[in-house]
C-alpha cells in the first residue's frame, strides 16, 4: 500500500500555519508543479499531492478531522479532489496561465463604427479650397423597424436561450478542476431580449445599406493624407447609441509644373544665356495668377527667387507659404553658322576677364593642379 505524505510536508507548513498561509503556500507550489509550465517527469503527480494537500487543509472541518485523526477519515473528501478551488484565488492562478475565464459582451449603447472615403481632388483644388459632394453606401437604421429588427407592433420577449441574463455559461473542467465560462449569447446578442417576429425589411438586422449623399467643404491648403471628419455621419449606433463619424482623407493629383513642400510651393523656371547675362523682366506663374520677376544681369544658373506669400495657405493658422522660382540657365545647343561667329568674336572678346575673381582663382589652381 502507498504511503500519502503529511500534507503540512507536501505545502512546505507546519501545523500552525494560518489559513491565508496555506493558500500563498498553494499558490506558490501550483504555479511551480503546474504540467504547462514544469515539463519534469514527476511534475503532475507532484501537482496532484500539492492539490490533494490544499483541498483538505483549506476547509477548517477537513482540517481539524485530518489534524485528530490523519488521512484515515478523510475518504470523503479524497472522493472530490478538485472542489473549492473557485474559492481560494483559482481565478489568480488560471489568469496566469491563460490570461482569464470569461468574455463578456456589453448589452448597453454602442457608438457606431467610423467609416472612411478616399476623395482624389486636384492640386489647385487642395491649395484653395472647394466644396465637394461624395455618394456611398452605408448601413443606416431600417425605416420598417427603426432599429428594433422586429416587425412594427411587436415586442421584444424575454430569449429562452440565457433566459434573460444575455450570457451562456458553460462549465468545463481541467487540471485545476472545474471553471465556467461565460460568453455573450449567441441568440440575442447579449441582449437578453429577442423579438417574436422578425421584420419583413431587415430580417432582424436593424440595419440596411442605403447610398446617401453627403456635401462638405475641403479647407483651403490640405495636403494628400489630410483627412476631413464628419461627425456621425459614420455608421449607426446600437442599441440607441450614437452614431461612428465619417472619415474623408485626401489624394492629391500631382501639378505639371509646381512642386510642394509643406506650405511653399517650389517652380523650375527656364531662362535663355542672355536673359542670365543681360538681365530681364520675367512674368512667371503663380497660384493665384501672372507675377512679375526681375532678373538682375549676370544671373547664375541654379539662382533661387523667392516670391513671398505666394504659396499655399496655412491651414491653422493665417498667412501663406513662399513661392521660389529655381533658375535654370538652358544653353543653347542649334545655332546658325551667324550665331555661332558672333559668339566666337564675343569670347575673344571678353576671354577670362569676364569671370569674377573667385572663379579666376580657382581657374588657376586647376591649371596648376594639371601641370604637375
Amino acid at each position: 500500500m502507498t504511503t500519502k505524505r503529511d500534507y503540512y510536508e507536501v505545502l512546505g507548513l507546519d501545523r500552525e500555519a494560518s489559513q491565508e498561509d496555506v493558500k500563498k503556500a498553494f499558490r506558490r507550489l501550483a504555479l511551480q508543479y503546474h504540467p504547462d509550465r514544469n515539463k519534469e517527469d514527476e511534475a503532475e503527480t507532484r501537482f496532484k499531492e500539492i492539490n490533494a494537500a490544499y483541498e483538505v487543509l483549506s476547509d477548517p472541518e477537513q482540517r481539524a478531522t485530518y489534524n485528530r485523526f490523519g488521512q484515515s477519515d478523510l475518504g470523503r473528501a479524497a472522493g472530490r479532489p478538485f472542489e473549492g478551488f473557485d474559492s481560494v484565488g483559482f481565478g489568480d492562478i488560471f489568469d496566469s496561465f491563460f490570461g482569464g475565464t470569461a468574455t463578456r459582451t456589453r448589452s448597453g449603447p454602442s457608438r457606431g463604427a467610423d467609416l472612411q472615403y478616399v476623395l482624389r481632388i486636384s492640386f489647385q483644388e487642395a491649395v484653395g479650397g472647394c466644396e465637394k459632394e461624395v455618394e456611398l453606401t452605408r448601413p443606416e437604421l431600417c425605416a420598417r423597424c427603426h432599429g428594433s429588427g422586429g416587425e412594427p407592433g411587436t415586442a421584444p420577449v424575454t430569449c429562452p436561450q440565457c433566459r434573460g441574463t444575455g450570457e451562456v455559461r458553460r462549465a468545463q473542467r481541467s487540471l485545476f478542476g472545474q471553471f465556467v465560462n461565460i460568453a455573450a449569447c449567441d441568440r440575442c446578442g447579449g441582449r437578453g431580449q429577442v423579438m417574436p417576429q422578425l421584420c419583413s425589411q431587415c430580417r432582424g438586422a436593424t440595419r440596411v445599406p442605403r447610398q446617401r449623399r453627403l456635401k462638405f467643404k475641403v479647407p483651403a491648403g490640405v495636403d494628400a493624407d489630410s483627412q476631413i471628419r464628419l461627425s456621425q455621419e459614420g455608421e449607426p449606433g446600437l442599441r440607441g447609441g450614437p452614431a461612428g463619424d465619417l472619415y474623408i482623407r485626401l489624394e492629391v493629383e500631382p501639378h505639371p509644373f509646381f512642386q510642394r513642400e509643406g506650405d511653399d510651393i517650389h517652380l523650375t523656371l527656364p531662362v535663355t544665356l542672355t536673359q542670365a547675362a543681360l538681365g530681364a523682366e520675367l512674368e512667371v506663374p503663380t497660384l493665384d495668377g501672372r507675377a512679375r520677376l526681375k532678373l538682375e544681369p549676370g544671373t547664375q544658373a541654379g539662382t533661387v527667387l523667392p516670391l513671398r506669400g505666394k504659396g499655399v495657405p496655412h491651414v491653422q493658422r493665417g498667412g501663406r507659404g513662399d513661392l521660389y522660382v529655381h533658375l535654370k540657365v538652358v544653353t543653347p545647343t542649334a545655332l546658325s553658322d551667324q550665331q555661332k561667329k558672333l559668339l566666337r568674336e564675343l569670347a575673344k572678346g571678353m576671354g577670362e576677364d569676364s569671370l569674377s575673381p573667385q572663379d579666376r582663382e580657382l581657374l588657376h589652381q586647376i591649371r596648376g593642379a594639371l601641370k604637375e
